[in-house]
């Protein structure tokens, strides 16, 4: 039954990720980059400055530097050791180039959705921000347009339900926790139509729906100030981690990135086969990239429309920032570490196993301590990504019912029960969940992109000018 559920849910992932939408993304952040003049070179010194330096008497129920940090909360997760060892397993080492180039046309996506957010964010007396691509569909594109963000919404509470926001992260955090914990499963429960299972998974479940629901009760500040705390610390320490090995094994770096160039446009020439086209290295590269960094998803401008800022423009730069540092720096060191460790070829490997393996060979410490590492950073990566996407399919949520908070107070504890049922869904059935829900966000959204980017690009300019012109303080 599983095989044949399995085999539908394959079919819907590779028509919804199909060439239609990897080109509406791929040229929608094309579009918006030349609109805005290769914003995402030339500004990005500005925006990571910009980055740590909040605003004073703006309105918003968070800083700015909180709100990037909820956005990056939910894109620095399992995408980043999990997602990218699906990928580069599945499509190769070339899937890791399509990654960076996806992520690049991405900043000046993540940047357009930023500004708009705050453009056409909402308000109300209690100081209750509520904005993102429902909004913006809705304001700027016109009433007549409002289905389309009510689609959007509807998307994004699945995802955050059924995909992207639990069921991945919690599989990924259970894996880890087995992998170090029980490998061979000598310490095992049985439980009804799930079957024998570790016991390090039962615990796990259940000490992590315990500190989510701790957390999310106390609404989008509290996920603020956990996220700006645990965060800059998860992914600091997990940079060190990757450049140790990148060092450690320095000289096999630059036929590393040979073997990703040449992989992308020619993938069977280093998997010998394995990977058909360069189509399938480009698919997966791109699904796993908007996996990690979200740029064309439309969930980052929900918690861009939160922060305390005056200036569009401004809080687009930051939200910019969110992409470079989770795809073109993470997302790299993590592939990097991969393929110069030769992780992608070792047969039986899945998912996190390939990032664990590439770990435990290329740092000159115990296994043990590699091993324990990268779950320590997997765990608190994850768990910040699921709540991320608590704050984000809540929103579309209020959106969707006309903001009934009643309705949202429910779906919090139901998204808690999500957490800690995560675990018993299989590895290959969580990931096609969460890819087919992120490509039916992505749709809707990348319309109003198309459709908005002569406000982006108005609303850019002019900002810029004013700021030449003094106006505008750094």
């Amino acid at each position: 039954m599983w095989e044949s559920f399995n085999n539908i849910l394959v079919a819907i992932d590779d028509f919804v990720w199909g060439v239609p939408l990897m080109v509406l993304i791929m040229a929608g952040g094309l579009l918006l980059t030349i609109r805005v003049g290769v914003l995402q070179i030339h500004k990005l010194p500005l925006a990571l400055k910009w980055m740590v330096k909040n605003e004073d008497d703006a309105e918003g129920e968070v800083t700015s530097f909180g709100a990037l940090c909820t956005a990056l909360s939910a894109t620095i997760g399992t995408g980043n050791i999990v997602g990218v060892a699906t990928a580069i397993g599945t499509g190769g080492p070339g899937a890791l180039f399509w990654m960076v180039v996806a992520a690049f046309l991405g900043m000046a996506t993540k940047y357009s959705e930023g500004l708009l957010a705050v453009k056409y964010r909402v308000i109300d007396e209690n100081k209750h921000a509520l904005g993102g691509p429902f909004y913006y569909i809705e304001k700027g594109m016109g009433p007549k347009w409002k289905w389309l963000g009510k689609l959007f919404a509807f998307f994004g509470v699945c995802a955050g339900l059924l995909g992207i926001g639990t069921f991945t992260q919690v599989n990924g955090i259970s894996s880890a926790i087995q992998n170090f914990f029980d490998p061979s499963k000598s310490w095992t429960v049985t439980l009804p139509a799930v079957g024998e299972i570790s016991w390090t998974v039962v615990i796990a479940s259940l000490v992590l729906s315990i500190c989510v629901a701790l957390v999310l009760i106390g609404g989008v500040k509290r996920i603020a100030k956990v996220s700006e705390i645990v965060v800059p610390f998860m992914a600091i320490i997990y940079v060190v981690i990757a450049v140790g090995l990148i060092i450690c094994n320095i000289t096999e770096v630059p036929g590393a990135i040979v073997t990703i160039v040449k992989a992308a446009f020619n993938p069977q020439a280093v998997t010998g086969g394995v990977v058909g086209s360069m189509f399938v290295a480009m698919q997966k590269g791109v699904a796993r990239g908007i996996f990690s960094n979200e740029a064309g998803l439309g969930s980052a401008p929900i918690a861009a429309a939160a922060a305390q800022t005056k200036e569009p423009v401004r809080q687009g730069l930051v939200s910019m920032t969110g992409t470079f540092i989770d795809t073109i720096v993470i997302c790299t060191m993590t592939g990097l570490s991969i393929v110069l460790t030769g992780a992608y070829q070792v047969e039986g490997l899945e998912g996190v196993q390939i990032t664990t393996y590439a770990f435990q060979n290329g740092l000159p410490i115990p296994t043990q301590l590699s091993a324990f590492l990268l779950m320590l950073c997997l765990v608190f990566f994850a768990f910040t990504t699921i709540l991320g996407w608590d704050y984000y399919s809540e929103r579309c949520l209020e959106y969707l019912t006309g903001g009934k908070m009643k309705s949202v107070k429910v779906y919090r504890w139901i998204y808690i029960v999500a957490v800690f049922i995560g675990p018993y869904m299989t590895v290959s059935a969580v990931w096609t969940i969460a890819d087919i829900f992120n490509g039916m966000m992505a749709i809707p959204n990348m319309i109003a992109l198309f459709a908005l980017s002569g406000v982006v690009a108005k609303e850019t300019k002019d900002f810029f000018k004013r700021r030449k012109n003094g106006e505008i303080a750094d």
